[in-house]
C-alpha cells in the first residue's frame, strides 16, 4: 500500500478518534452531573477536573495520530530499486567452417542468419529428413556451434 492511502486511512481513524471523544465526553459530563447534584457539589465537582484532563489528554493523542497522518500524505514514497541488466557485449567471433561438410555449413548458415529456428523448419527449408536433421545438428553441437533447446514436441536451435 502507497503511503497516501495509508496516511488517509489514519487521519480517517484519527477523525472517528475525535469524534468519539466528544461522545464518550458529553456522556460523562451528563453522568457527573447527575451524580454531583445529588451529592450536593454543584459546580464544583472534582470528578469535572477528571473529565476536562482525561478530554485533552485524549485529544493530544489524536493529535499526534493525525500529524502522522499528514506526515505520511505529504512525504515521498522511498524510492523503488530499479535492476537493469546490462547486456553483455557480443563480441562477434569468426566461426571456423572450413571443417563442416556442405550439409553441416547449410544448416549452420540457416541457424546463423535467423539466431533461433525451429528444427522443423530447418529439415522444411533443406529438405533433409528428420533423422539426417537429427545427426548434423548433433555434429554442429558436439563441435560446439550450435545448441539445441527443447520446447514442447520440438526443438528450437540456437548459435552457441
Amino acid at each position: 500500500m502507497e503511503n497516501k492511502n495509508v496516511g488517509y486511512l489514519i487521519i480517517g481513524i484519527a477523525l472517528l478518534i475525535v469524534v468519539i471523544i466528544f461522545i464518550f465526553n458529553s456522556a460523562l459530563k451528563e453522568i457527573v452531573e447527575s451524580s454531583c447534584t445529588m451529592a450536593g457539589h454543584g459546580d464544583s465537582c472534582p470528578m469535572y477536573d477528571t473529565i476536562t484532563t482525561q478530554t485533552y489528554l485524549a485529544l493530544v493523542i489524536a493529535g499526534v495520530v493525525l500529524l502522522v497522518g499528514l506526515f505520511l500524505i505529504f512525504t515521498k514514497q522511498t524510492e523503488k530499486v530499479v535492476v537493469k541488466t546490462v547486456e553483455k557485449k557480443i563480441v562477434k567471433k569468426k566461426v571456423n567452417l572450413t571443417g563442416l561438410k556442405v550439409e553441416e555449413r547449410k544448416v549452420y548458415e540457416l541457424v546463423f542468419e535467423d539466431k533461433a529456428i525451429f528444427q522443423a523448419d530447418l529439415i522444411e527449408k533443406t529438405g533433409f529428413g528428420k533423422a539426417k536433421m537429427t545427426r548434423i545438428i548433433d555434429r554442429l553441437e558436439g563441435k560446439g556451434l550450435v545448441e539445441r533447446k527443447r520446447r514442447g514436441m520440438t526443438n528450437v536451435v540456437v548459435v552457441k
